[in-house]
């Protein structure tokens, strides 16, 4: 495993090309570095090397990365948020890409009323049959965004997934294909306020697949800091 700069670049640079397959501009993919685990040292040879968008699994974890790290770099929570953590999430990050019900909503929209601000948000979609991971269902997902865009302190950015863990990269590519389609047909919904400019989908293992089916942001974690610990 090289330095955490030469990891980004060689990142950077697959990206490029997974984009050019399929005649996209790399600039309109975000790498989101995923910092789960990975101590504030690390993180901070990334932002030496010029990277500036970092993902969080946990809340309570990213209190004391973004404290010594400070807000100059963006921070995204991409695990499950759970409704006892929203106040916490709302002052940390600048994106929450795992909104997956209304109540969850509600709570952060409340929470972002009282801090005078409106929290940029994706809504998370369970793909595939595991019952361990979060999201909601492909078929209740168009409902959902027509209820949270009723929120006025919460914006809809988007879509993200976590699709079954496969092998095979080219096995996840259903997965990326479906959540892709689904935004589709919500954006043809046109409903105010919402956007769907943004799908999260991809990490280490299958990010150009997602890619070559347009992926806006991709989350990679052991690529560049090396495997989390067992």
């Amino acid at each position: 495993m090289g330095t955490v700069a030469d990891n980004l670049s060689a990142v950077k640079e697959r990206i490029a090309k997974a984009a050019a397959r399929v005649g996209r501009d790399p600039e309109g993919i975000t790498l989101v570095a995923v910092t789960k685990t990975v101590p504030a040292e690390r993180i901070r040879e990334a932002i030496a090397a010029g990277h500036r968008v970092f993902g969080e699994n946990r809340v309570q974890e990213a209190q004391g990365k973004v404290e010594a790290l400070g807000r100059d770099v963006q921070w995204h929570l991409i695990g499950h948020l759970q409704r006892n953590k929203v106040k916490p999430a709302c002052a940390l990050f600048d994106l929450i890409h795992s909104v997956d019900s209304l109540p969850l909503a509600q709570d952060i929209n409340a929470r972002a009323a009282r801090h005078g601000i409106v929290m940029p948000v994706l809504i998370q979609v369970h793909i595939g049959d595991e019952a361990t991971k979060s999201g909601v269902a492909a078929s209740e997902t168009l409902a959902l965004v027509r209820q949270v865009a009723g929120l006025s302190h919460v914006v809809i950015r988007g879509l993200m997934c976590v699709p079954p863990a496969v092998e095979i990269a080219e096995h996840a590519r259903p997965s990326f294909i479906e959540l892709r389609t689904l935004a589709e047909q919500i954006a043809a919904a046109r409903i105010p306020t919402v956007s769907m400019a943004e799908l999260s989908m991809g990490m280490s293992h299958d990010f150009e697949v997602a890619i070559e089916e347009g992926a806006t942001m991709v989350r990679v974690g052991s690529a560049i800091f090396g495997a989390r610990p067992v």
